[in-house]
Parts: structure tokens; C-alpha cells; sequence
């Protein structure tokens, strides 16, 4: 039969590992953005509530499964800030729904996205009229970024983390060349950049170098 002491130390040591993981990831999982953020959540809370009771399983046993899973999040968050591809994998990516005033059907099947619902979502924004839209992308999380004709701000960020959004940089009218050339002025690459966005026809730059002072 299993002890109370040892559903203590289990309880403590658990508390102690969701506590860990919630401020080694910044406390990005306290609200939930993104796949990895989901899992990470429903996995822990899993592995600590199946765990607790289980007399088959030792404490030892116990804390080895929660440095194993602590350590394959830390992994998976690493290669998600470092490979576009690999965060892609694991977030998915920012789809466009409407450019242009043309609304891409294939992206609202896609995502089980219904007539009724992907109105609704317009009107809420004050937006009765898809030809209106210049650009609306379906975030990781399901929301909707809207970018109506006669908005100078793109309000989706150009560079996140050192990655380029390619749809982004289309949608200011400037090109690979033209990014280029203003990141050279200050003696930048776009992988020294952790965030770039494009607000009233400005480029707005912040890099690593920034953050870290």
C-alpha cells in the first residue's frame, strides 16, 4: 500500500518540476500560444496526477520521468527559436486566409473554418465587406490578424526570433534586397534580430544586442 510520505514527496517533487518548467519557458505556458505550450501543459499534468498513486512506480523512478520530459521540452524549445522548419513542425505556421480582398478557400476547409464562423470573426473586427481585407492570416491559435486597404502598418511582425516572414516582407511592397540594405545600415543580418516590424511605412528593428542591454 502506498504511503502517505511517499504521495508527499511525489506531490512536492511535482509541484517543484511545474514550477521549474513554467519559469524556464518564461511563463509562456501560464498562457498558452502555441502546440508545444498545450502539450507541455496536458503531458505534466499527466505524468504527475498518474504518477502520484501509482505504488508501482518509485520515487526515484518518478523523478527520472520528470527530468526526461523537462529536459525533451527544453530541447523542443530551443529547436523551435533556432530552425523555422522545426517550429513549423511543432507550432504550424501563420496560414493567409483573404489577400488581396479574395478569400482562399482552401485555407478555410483546411481548418474546418465555416462560412458563418469566418464571418463572425469579421464583424467583430468591424469588417462586413471580405473585399475590404488586404491581408487576414489564421494564427497558430486560430485568431485572425486583419490588415484592411489603407492600413500602413503591417501587423504581423517581418522577423521573429532571427526568421524571416517571407508573406510579411511581400505585403510592405519592399523585397529581400530592400530588408537587406536597412539591416546593413546598422550592421545587421536577419539572424541577429529578435524582433522586426513594419508600423506606418517605418521598419522598426530590435536585435539581440538590444535585448540583452
Amino acid at each position: 500500500m502506498l504511503s502517505y510520505t511517499d504521495i508527499t514527496i511525489k506531490l512536492a517533487i511535482g509541484l517543484l518540476t511545474i514550477i521549474l518548467q513554467i519559469n524556464l519557458s518564461g511563463k509562456s505556458n501560464l498562457a498558452p500560444i502555441n502546440a508545444l505550450d498545450q502539450v507541455q501543459n496536458y503531458v505534466l499534468g499527466g505524468i504527475v496526477g498518474g504518477m502520484i498513486y501509482n505504488e508501482s512506480i518509485t520515487v526515484l523512478q518518478y523523478i527520472l520521468v520528470l527530468l526526461i520530459w523537462t529536459l525533451l521540452v527544453a530541447v523542443l524549445r530551443f529547436a523551435t527559436k533556432h530552425n523555422k522548419y522545426i517550429k513549423w513542425l511543432i507550432d504550424g505556421k501563420p496560414q493567409t486566409l483573404i489577400k488581396n480582398g479574395r478569400l482562399i478557400f482552401a485555407t478555410a476547409l483546411k481548418n474546418g473554418m465555416s462560412a458563418n464562423d469566418l464571418t463572425f470573426r469579421l464583424r467583430t473586427e468591424g469588417i462586413s465587406d471580405i473585399k475590404k481585407v488586404k491581408l487576414a492570416v489564421l494564427e497558430q491559435n486560430g485568431q485572425l490578424t486583419i490588415t484592411q486597404y489603407g492600413d500602413d502598418s503591417i501587423k504581423y511582425p517581418l522577423i521573429v526570433d532571427g526568421q524571416l516572414n517571407e508573406l510579411m516582407l511581400e505585403n510592405t511592397g519592399h523585397d529581400l534586397k530592400w530588408l537587406e540594405g536597412q539591416l546593413e545600415k546598422q550592421k545587421l543580418q536577419i539572424k541577429d534580430i529578435y524582433l522586426a516590424t513594419y508600423v506606418d511605412q517605418q521598419l522598426n528593428i530590435f536585435s539581440y544586442a538590444d535585448v540583452e542591454h
